[in-house]
C-alpha cells in the first residue's frame, strides 16, 4: 500500500511517501479500514522531530497520524458491530496509509449525510476537547468555563461540549478574533491577548487551556480555589503556586461513543469544524510545513 513513514525523527525531510509499504494484517478483534482521509495535528510534527518521544515513543520506522475515515474492508472474527463496506470513523494510530488496522472497539460508524474527507478532521481533535471540559475540568450545570484558543479546533469542541453539559463557556480568544468568537454561540468571550479584559475578568470554576505559554499561566490565576484547569501543551512555569486548584494534562483517549455524538452533530450543523486545506497524502511534508509555521488551521491528506 501507500503510506508515508519516517525511518529516523527529524525535520519535514523525514517523511517518506513510499508505494510499497506492506499491508497491515488484522487479528480477531480488529477491523480493516480503507482509508478516504486522515489529517495532520500539533502532535503529528512533534512527534515526527522527536521532541515526544517520551509521552509517544515510536518503534521505527513508523507511519503517523491519529485520525481515519473510511471503509471496512475486513472485520476480525470476534468484531460483529461493522461489517465490510461500512463508512467508519476512529481514533487511533498509524493513519497517514491507505489501509489502517484499528482495534474494533475503537470503530464507530459514521453517520450519512457527513463527508467521510471532512469527517476525518474529527477524531482526536474532538476527543481533546471534550475530555478539556468533561474530564479535565469537570464543567457541569451551573459552572462558569473559560475555553482559551476558542477558535482553534480543540477550542470549539471544547466550547461544544461545555455547553451541551450546560456550563456558562467563556470563548477565549484573540482581540482581533472577538467578533469571529460570536459564531460559537458561547453567552461570552474575552480577549486572552488583552491584559486589561483578563483582570476585569470574575474567577471562573475552570479553564480548558489550548494555547499554553504566558496567557495560560494569567488564566491558572483566574481560577476559583477549589476549581480545575485542564491543559494540552505545557504546565505554566508558576503552577506550584497554587495548590488550591486541580490541575490536569489531557491526552485525549479513545471514545467511539462520544466520537460518533460529535459525527452526528457535525451532521446536524449544531457543530462545526472548518477545515483550511486538503492535500493528498503524498504532500504530507507540506502540511507539516503548513502546522509548524502556525495558522495553518485545520489540514485533511485526501487518500
Amino acid at each position: 500500500m501507500r503510506a508515508v513513514r519516517i525511518h529516523r525523527y527529524g525535520g519535514l525531510e523525514v517523511l517518506d511517501y513510499e508505494e510499497s509499504v506492506a499491508d497491515p494484517v488484522i487479528g480477531a478483534d480488529d477491523v480493516l479500514i480503507a482509508a478516504v482521509a486522515t489529517s495532520v495535528n500539533p502532535i503529528d510534527w512533534k512527534i515526527r522531530s522527536g521532541t515526544r518521544q517520551k509521552d509517544f515513543p515510536l518503534k521505527l520506522p513508523a507511519i503517523l497520524g491519529k485520525d481515519v475515515s473510511g471503509t471496512v474492508l475486513a472485520v476480525g472474527r470476534d468484531v460483529h458491530h461493522v461489517v465490510v463496506g461500512d463508512r467508519v470513523i476512529a481514533l487511533t494510530d498509524a493513519t497517514y496509509a491507505e489501509q489502517v488496522a484499528v482495534p474494533g472497539k475503537l470503530v464507530t460508524h459514521l453517520p450519512d449525510g457527513v463527508d467521510p474527507i471532512d469527517a476525518a478532521a474529527l477524531p482526536l481533535v474532538s476527543m481533546t476537547g471534550d475530555q478539556l471540559v468533561r474530564v479535565a475540568t469537570q464543567a457541569m450545570a451551573g459552572q462558569t468555563i473559560l475555553v482559551s484558543g476558542a477558535l482553534g479546533s480543540v477550542g470549539r469542541a471544547a466550547v461544544h461540549s461545555a455547553m451541551k453539559l450546560g456550563a456558562t463557556v467563556i470563548a477565549g480568544v484573540r482581540g482581533h478574533q472577538l467578533a469571529e468568537a460570536e459564531s460559537l454561540g458561547a453567552p461570552a468571550s474575552v480577549a486572552i491577548d488583552d491584559e486589561d479584559a483578563l483582570a476585569a475578568l470574575s474567577q471562573v470554576d475552570g479553564v480548558a487551556d489550548t494555547v499554553g505559554g504566558d496567557t495560560a499561566a494569567r488564566l491558572l490565576r483566574k481560577v476559583k480555589a477549589g476549581g480545575r484547569f485542564g491543559y494540552t501543551s505545557v504546565l505554566p512555569e508558576d503552577a506550584a503556586k497554587h495548590a488550591s486548584i486541580e490541575i490536569s494534562r489531557v491526552f485525549a483517549q479513545p471514545d467511539p461513543a462520544k466520537l460518533r455524538e460529535f459525527a452526528d452533530d457535525l451532521r446536524d450543523g449544531k457543530f462545526v469544524l472548518p477545515i483550511n486545506r486538503r492535500m493528498p497524502l503524498s504532500e504530507a511534508r507540506a502540511a507539516h510545513e503548513l502546522l509548524e509555521k502556525g495558522g495553518g488551521g485545520k489540514v485533511v491528506l485526501t487518500i
